[in-house]
């Protein structure tokens, strides 16, 4: 069992879905937690179910919108009040954004999914660095999806903004490399949460058919276990991981419990954001 006692972590987008399997997660490793969304009242109501479940930890929760500047500098300076110390940031707060062609769908939406998925990433980052920099440790663990290593047509709001997220944790993590802080990416895969449903009730006229079918079945099949993402949310936020940082994880296909034997050999290029050339897949063209 992955040990997170004495540690602190500061989660986004915690009152429901995937938010709430990662802060139990850390609560089930001795953790205590400060959850944060948007809706107060959802918030809190996860807090107390949490808290009763944990009562010998602290759970503590702060409404805020992770795209407005004032409110995350807030929040942190709550969490560091409450909490004294906080090791750990999961910047798992995220929407779809608008559905359907670029043309035709509104553009304050669009431009909307970006603040919180892309700019909800970075400012948490921006409050929260100095006091890991102080503390010489540090964990920021950014919640990816689909859309940041596959094309996403009529959800280009969250594809382009997950892939920006995902380019900013490894120009972030080589930015802070040496300081003690790692800064991980990680795909949880094909969860059953409110975003898969949002994309069924679209339709496939609007999110188009192919989606919309793999969405479907998805829904039926139940979609990945949460606690697979979960565990590795745990395992990244663990001293076990100490060094392993600037990577994109699959929780579902890459045997990250067995990264900790390979340290030095993550150190490059590989389970990163990556373009693919022609010898990639066995060809024998394409090189100058």
């Amino acid at each position: 069992m992955t040990d997170l006692h004495g540690r602190n972590a500061l989660i986004t987008g915690a009152s429901q879905g995937f938010g709430i399997s990662i802060a139990r997660a850390y609560l089930v490793a001795g953790a205590n937690v400060v959850l944060c969304a948007r809706s107060a009242d959802q918030l809190e109501q996860t807090r107390q179910t949490l808290q009763s479940e944990f009562p010998a930890q602290r759970v503590v929760s702060y409404p805020c919108d992770v795209s407005n500047a004032d409110e995350v500098n807030a929040l942190v300076e709550t969490a560091l009040s409450t909490l004294g110390e906080i090791q750990i940031l999961v910047n798992n707060a995220g929407i779809y954004g608008p559905m359907g062609r670029i043309e035709e769908i509104d553009w304050g939406e669009w431009k909307r999914a970006l603040e919180i998925n892309l700019y909800g990433t970075i400012l948490p980052c921006r409050a929260l660095i100095p006091h890991m920099r102080a503390q010489e440790y540090g964990k920021i663990i950014c919640i990816s999806g689909g859309g940041a290593t596959n094309p996403m047509p009529y959800i280009s709001a969250y594809a382009a903004s997950k892939a920006g997220m995902i380019r900013f944790a490894e120009s972030l993590a080589e930015e802070l490399r040496g300081t003690g802080i790692d800064v991980n990416s990680i795909a949880p895969g094909a969860l059953a949460t409110r975003l898969l449903d949002q994309a069924i009730d679209a339709g496939a006229g609007v999110v188009g058919d192919v989606f919309h079918r793999r969405m479907l079945q998805i829904k039926s099949e139940g979609g990945t276990d949460p606690s697979l993402g979960a565990n590795l949310c745990a395992f990244l936020a663990s001293s076990e991981s100490d060094g392993i940082t600037a990577k994109l994880i699959s929780a579902v296909w890459d045997p990250w419990n067995e990264f900790p034997q390979h340290i030095e050999e993550l150190k490059g290029d590989i389970y990163t954001l990556r373009r693919i050339v022609p010898k990639d897949r066995g060809m024998t063209w394409g090189d100058r």
